[in-house]
């Protein structure tokens, strides 16, 4: 029964801030006008540039920002207890992502679609770009490397989701092809997610597997070679061809498995064995504050969503007030999705005693994925009567999808700033799209099989840093919002403060970990993890000048 009082208070939550507090900043603070031209229509190429409907948009957008990670940190998170993550993940929405995410997209879209390593440069310096490009890249090379590691590493334990995953590669081409011929938008949506849940039917009895071994690597790491062969191709496609409908028919996809979910606890109403506040939680383990901070970033707030609102989102807006319904429900979304992890990984559908869900999550890191496949699909069992095998099939096929449509937006990013290093130090080289869709991609690659040997595990080598890393990239991503709206001469302390949370938080999670790097002697996250915090550190001394020399100015004029 403590489920449903966690999920109502939750969606009640959410539901103010998506009608008074995002319209109150969308108006007042970032003031939207209908009337501006958005990069989409002024620098329209059909490739990058597209004007988009806002619902489309979204599904893209959403489902580019979500991957696996408001389920990943969530589910790791609540070893803590379930109080302190259910409380982040809702204020967190409401109050810091939702912003952040609209922001990213509403600076971006009033500066011709620059990323936020670009817009940078003309809100606060161009020594500024320089660093804050570094980060993003990153970023990036985590995500990208880490999801492709999640895939390969899914598709070997669960064959059953291979054939769904790349049936909504077809699915997704064929939608792109006929909304181009203005067949209409619900139909085809209905259509393709009845398709894909066939696929997913058909997929739950027909698992597909590669061999053990293959030209002398394992099943893993061709999968990742497989894996990065097709994101390097859909990165270069115009984002309606698969970007758009793929995104799109996935966000579809999750609101039928968010109705399945949250259906399922109002039918069953199940209780919470996990513990409010857990206090048997293993010797080793690091304080709550500020690693709980870090841990839920996709589903409270990340830094990875400002890439995405200013890398691709921004490029297709077709209206600027469409940024309130691309970002900040694309926020709520994954809020949602954070929420209903929680609760999947906190009650009897996963354990049916205290003592059991405490062997499951014996230590933090324990459970993750596998306790959000397992509950989520016992969940759905006890409410719905949909057997174990296709509810464990679908959810293991929406984080595939999840993760897949991060890597495809995530190529698309690297390729985007690789080609911004060309213009800035003037390599024609890198300017040309397919080679910096190779850079970006080599890049990956090397740090998976380089750093990880022939199994390909490397990317999961710097991903202890992504927490912390992607926390400074929201910050930062705040900061440059905060110093536009001070230029403004608009309140900026709806993003400072938010801003100034988000980087205590993670600064402080930095040096714990460059400590624990530095007693482990590990000398690649150490050298990775002190260029962040110098980096974080040289952009808001930067954005600080900045603003005392405007209010300077401001106060001279004034004074005149």
């Amino acid at each position: 029964m403590q489920s449903v009082v966690i999920v109502l208070l939750g969606i009640v939550g959410m539901l103010f801030g998506w009608f008074f507090y995002s319209k109150f900043i969308a108006e007042k603070i970032f003031k939207m006008d209908d009337n501006f031209v958005t990069p989409a229509h002024e620098l329209e190429d059909g490739v990058d540039y597209v004007p988009t409907n806002k619902v489309v948009l979204w599904g893209h957008h959403f489902t580019s920002v979500a991957g696996a990670a408001p389920i990943v940190g969530p589910a790791i998170a609540v070893y803590w207890g379930w109080v302190p993550a259910v409380l982040w993940v809702v204020f967190g929405t409401i109050f810091f992502a939702g912003v952040h995410d609209m922001g990213a997209l509403w600076a971006s879209a009033r500066n011709k679609g620059k990323s936020m390593g670009a817009l940078s440069e003309s809100v606060i310096g161009k020594r500024t770009r320089a660093l804050f490009m570094i980060v993003v890249f990153l970023v990036l090379l985590m995500v990208n490397a880490v999801f492709g590691v999640v895939i390969a590493k899914s598709f070997v334990s669960q064959p059953n989701a291979v054939f769904p995953a790349w049936s909504a590669i077809v699915v997704a081409l064929v939608i792109g092809q006929l909304l181009r011929r203005k067949v209409s938008l619900i139909p085809l949506c209905l259509i393709g997610v009845a398709i894909l849940y066939y696929t997913i039917y058909l997929g739950s009895s027909m698992p597909i597997a590669l061999p053990d071994e293959m030209f002398g690597l394992s099943a893993n790491a061709n999968w990742i070679i497989i894996l990065f062969i097709y994101a390097a191709i859909a990165s270069l496609l115009p984002v309606w061809m698969l970007l758009q409908p793929r995104d799109f028919i996935n966000g579809m996809q999750l609101l039928v498995g968010l109705v399945l979910l949250y259906g399922a606890v109002f039918i069953s109403m199940p209780d919470i064995t996990a513990p409010a506040f857990n206090t048997q939680t293993a010797v080793d383990t690091p304080s709550i504050i500020p690693l709980l901070f870090v841990t839920i970033a996709c589903g409270a707030v990340s830094g990875f969503h400002g890439i995405v609102s200013s890398g691709t989102s921004s490029k297709q807006l077709n209206k600027e007030t469409d940024g309130r319904f691309v970002g900040y429900l694309g926020a709520v979304g994954e809020g949602m999705l954070a929420l209903i992890t929680l609760v999947a990984v906190s009650g009897v559908a996963l354990a049916v005693s205290p003592e059991e869900w405490h062997e499951i999550y014996s230590h933090l890191g324990a459970g993750s994925v596998s306790a959000f496949i397992n509950g989520g699909a016992n969940l759905i069992e006890n409410g719905w009567g949909i057997s174990q095998e296709v509810a464990s099939t679908l959810l293991a096929v929406m984080v595939v999808l999840f993760a897949g449509t991060t890597m495809d937006s995530g190529v698309r990013l690297q390729r985007y700033i690789i080609q911004e290093w060309g213009d800035i130090y003037n390599i024609s080289i890198i300017r040309n799209g397919v080679v910096a869709t190779l850079v970006a991609v080599l890049c990956c690659l090397l740090l998976a099989f380089g750093a990880g040997g022939a199994d390909g595990s490397g990317g999961m080598i710097i991903w202890p840093l992504f927490g912390s890393t992607n926390q400074i990239l929201a910050s930062l991503t705040l900061l440059v919002i905060s110093v536009m709206l001070i230029k403004a001469n608009r309140p900026a302390k709806y993003t400072l403060i938010p801003m100034s949370f988000v980087l205590i938080m993670a600064f402080f999670a930095g040096v714990i970990k460059l400590g624990e790097y530095y007693q482990q002697g590990n000398w690649l996250l150490v050298t990775l993890d002190l260029l962040v915090l110098v980096v974080s550190v040289l952009v808001m001394l930067e954005a600080w000048s900045v603003i005392v020399k405007h209010r300077k100015d401001s106060a001279d004029i004034t004074e005149q």
